[in-house]
């Protein structure tokens, strides 16, 4: 069974009419869109916290996310995060996380507005969790690799290697 723990982003982003602004949901409706469209067979469980975009994490959310990982059942879990905050997020769960195979995803777009980039990014980390090494990994434009191997571009939008 795969753990999927989604905890905002501007993955989850959605539209407020009343408001004009994106925000981010309590729910995981892009989750379980793309999973019942991709038509996935694997047993998963969803865990939905936080709920922010990843620049208001405070240290307290991380603690939460490590104690939410720590306490799975399953040894294969994906976080969807916010972008910007993603490699600090991971590489806080790596100091201490043992015996389990982490994959950290998000979208830099929406996935209300544009789902290409979110399904590409959350199905190659759904995938590549069934053969993965024990470990803290990154799922991202057509990257995984580890956390820390792979970063945010700034300047093109885009994740890429370190090496």
């Amino acid at each position: 069974m795969i753990e999927i723990i989604n905890t905002g982003g501007t993955f989850n982003k959605r539209y407020n009419p009343l408001n004009g602004e994106l925000e981010v949901p309590n729910d995981c409706l892009a989750v379980k869109d793309i999973l019942e469209k991709s038509l996935v067979q694997t047993k998963y469980k969803i865990t939905q916290i936080i709920s922010k975009d990843s620049l208001e994490f405070t240290k307290e959310d991380r603690k939460l996310l490590l104690k939410t990982i720590q306490n799975s059942k399953s040894n294969k879990i994906i976080v969807v995060h916010g972008t910007d905050t993603m490699i600090k997020s991971a590489k806080f769960v790596a100091k201490v996380l043992k015996g389990k195979k982490v994959v950290f995803t998000g979208a830099m777009k929406p996935y209300e507005i544009e789902k290409v980039e979110a399904v590409s990014n959350f199905m190659m980390a759904f995938g590549f969790l069934h053969n993965a090494k024990v470990g803290v990994y990154v799922s991202m434009h057509g990257i995984i690799e580890k956390y820390d191997k792979i970063r945010k571009n700034y300047e093109k939008g885009v994740f890429i290697w370190t090496f």
